[in-house]
């Protein structure tokens, strides 16, 4: 594991070479600063809303890696005093899916810092997130010792289908995207890294569901107190050092855990899936928009007589899907 974490940061900073500095803020970085990264494309829609969300929640900085965009996105950020942009026209696939960009500016910015790494139709909530910034967690983190903080990602729907909405750039997503899947959901041990595996939802019910095993994973641990040494390797599925992905308990009791609300099925889902498909740059030859773009082809509904309206993180808790642990 060592060998492939040291591979991981030879790879960043290799793959760094691919990054031109649009709008470089980072100065004004202070320690103690909360940071979030993202790999964005054609976004910008969504781009108002993520921002104004992740402020209000009290991310100081953001880190942001724009991956060829062409609705004006580059545009848009720039001038903006606590966003730094770095622009790259290079393959998403080859860079480990965005993995190895985001890796090096981790390392370069944001090492002992907590920093967040979420995709922009991602929302992170965590216990108590109505009522205390993120700066709450974090420090109870710390003064927890706790290195790592996972999420489940919970795929959000409309009720009825997917394009009869439209998103007007600024909307919160949440207004049209408001059910979920409460249960149907698969764990299991990864025996590499020592993180779990976890699959169900909507994707896996309605566009995998006759290979179920092949549907994308929810598992995540977006929020780490980083260190120049550490990498992801998957997404942020999984981490190396391999502890850092130990953020379960196996005997009994409860970790504190978060979730992020997953955005993806707004009328915009049925363009985007088109572009990636052509493209080719999501894993394993793009099987996940492959199943996307069959199934939109009759305007999928995928809400279902067991869906539930999203009300806020103390449901979620009550339902197993995230919890507060010993954070009181």
């Amino acid at each position: 594991m060592r060998v492939r974490r040291k591979r991981r940061l030879l790879r960043c900073l290799r793959k760094s070479r691919e990054l031109r500095s649009v709008q470089n803020n980072t100065a004004a970085i202070r320690p103690g600063d909360v940071l979030l990264v993202s790999t964005v494309r054609n976004e910008k829609i969504r781009l108002p809303y993520f921002l104004r969300y992740y402020r209000d929640m009290g991310i100081d900085h953001f880190l942001i890696v724009d991956n060829d965009s062409t609705d004006g996105t580059l545009a848009y950020l720039s001038g903006q005093s606590d966003v730094s942009v770095w622009h790259t026209t290079h393959s998403y696939k080859s860079a480990t899916y965005g993995v190895d960009w985001m890796n090096w500016l981790k390392r370069t910015y944001a090492h002992g810092h907590w920093v967040l790494v979420v995709d922009p139709d991602e929302f992170f909530i965590y216990p108590f997130c109505d009522t205390r910034p993120i700066q709450a967690l974090t420090d109870w983190l710390d003064n927890s010792s706790i290195r790592s903080f996972s999420a489940m990602l919970v795929d959000l729907y409309p009720k009825g289908k997917i394009d009869e909405t439209p998103y007007v750039e600024g909307q919160n997503p949440l207004d049209i995207t408001n059910w979920f899947d409460s249960g149907n959901y698969t764990i299991k041990k990864n025996p590499d890294y020592g993180n779990l595996w976890i699959q169900g939802g909507p994707r896996s019910r309605v566009f995998f569901s006759d290979q179920p095993k092949k549907a994308p994973a929810l598992n995540k641990i977006p929020l780490v107190k980083w260190n120049k040494r550490y990498a992801y390797v998957s997404s942020t599925h999984a981490l190396l050092p391999r502890g850092l992905n130990q953020v379960y308990e196996e005997w009994g009791g409860e970790k504190a855990s978060g979730a992020l609300l997953h955005t993806k099925f707004l009328d915009t889902f049925t363009q985007k899936a088109a572009e990636e498909l052509t493209r080719k740059q999501h894993y394993s030859n793009s099987i996940e928009y492959t199943a996307y773009a069959e199934s939109v082809k009759s305007q999928p509904d995928l809400w279902c007589k067991w869906s539930e309206k999203y009300i806020n993180w103390r449901q979620l808790e009550i339902l197993g899907l995230m919890s507060k642990g010993n954070w009181a």
